[in-house]
């Protein structure tokens, strides 16, 4: 259905990006993590790192437990994830904090979803009951199949969540081993140039909420140079809203996705910095208190000591 090209990103093959060739020593060298190009090829499209005097190395991931992974180990100091992946890693006991919150302008269709293949009789919500859904463990597909039952008033055993990388659901999808796929991002717009129509919306269920989210040891060691690459990733994305087409060129080329799919993406994903204030800590309870209930999470850490604000400048 989806070619490996298009599915896979090299989480061990870390591209190096000298952004002024000035940088030297480990501190001096800010390690990010992106998410099938998503925050490379967003920095690279707004020329953002021109005059930095460190460099930035890039890793690339599949989804964002790969990448959170990557972070708490630390391989990586630094990436963008979405809330529910974030929480489910951070409450795991990774060494991270969430150091700035991304939110979208708009809520648009079809950047979450849950969808089924072309040809399908799952049409509708209660067409899902008893099957088989594909998703990421403790990924924002995860958390929104939680909050779908939760709002149905359905018991978690309603449908059978099989836990699959996204190259992995993709092929069940095509293979009919699934009825559905819960899913994010450029993967949905794949999957719909494919055949594949969407079922459940995610704009209805969840916040939409994204973090840049950093191991410990970076924010005490890197600081200096991760705000400053928090400053310039803000900056970045105010430009992105204005030159989508730039921005989809450098997403096609990054990923090997086809234009056409990068820029469905890229419209897809428009976001902002938004504060890290009492408000979002307390909306994000609302995932905390979501993955609990289903019984995937042990004890649990406090919340508040999962964000670290003030190391977003003002984007100027």
């Amino acid at each position: 259905m989806m070619t490996r090209r298009t599915l896979l990103a090299s989480a061990a093959a870390s591209i190096a990006l000298a952004a002024c060739g000035r940088g030297s020593g480990s501190d001096r060298v800010l390690r990010v993590g992106s998410q099938k190009g998503g925050t490379k090829s967003l920095m690279l499209a707004a020329n953002a790192l021109a005059g930095t005097d460190y460099a930035v190395e890039w890793s690339e991931f599949a989804a964002a437990q790969t990448l959170l992974e990557a972070i708490g180990s630390g391989a990586i100091d630094t990436g963008v994830a979405g809330d529910a992946p974030f929480q489910f890693a951070y409450q795991g006991g990774s060494p991270i904090r969430a150091v700035g919150a991304q939110s979208v302008r708009t809520r648009p269709a079809g950047a979450l979803a849950i969808v089924a293949p072309a040809g399908s009789p799952v049409r509708a919500l209660e067409d899902l009951l008893g099957k088989q859904i594909a998703t990421g463990r403790g990924s924002i597909g995860h958390y929104l199949i939680l909050r779908v039952l939760d709002r149905a008033g359905w018991a978690r055993d309603s449908v059978k969540i099989v836990f699959l990388s996204p190259s992995d659901a993709a092929a069940a999808l095509s293979a009919g081993s699934v009825a559905a796929w819960s899913t994010w991002g450029s993967y949905i717009a794949l999957a719909q140039i494919h055949g594949a129509h969407i079922v459940v919306d995610g704009r209805d269920y969840t916040s939409g909420f994204g973090f840049d989210v950093a191991n410990v040891a970076a924010i005490d060691n890197k600081r200096a140079i991760l705000s400053d690459f928090l400053a310039r990733e803000s900056k970045a994305l105010a430009w992105a809203a204005t030159h989508k087409d730039e921005y989809a060129n450098v997403l096609s080329k990054e990923t090997g996705l086809p234009l056409s799919i990068a820029r469905i993406t890229v419209d897809r994903s428009g976001r902002t910095f938004s504060p890290i204030d009492q408000h979002l800590i307390e909306e994000q309870q609302t995932v905390l208190e979501t993955f609990a209930r289903a019984g995937e999470l042990g004890t649990l850490r406090p919340l508040s000591q999962a964000f670290v604000p003030g190391l977003v400048k003002a984007a100027g």
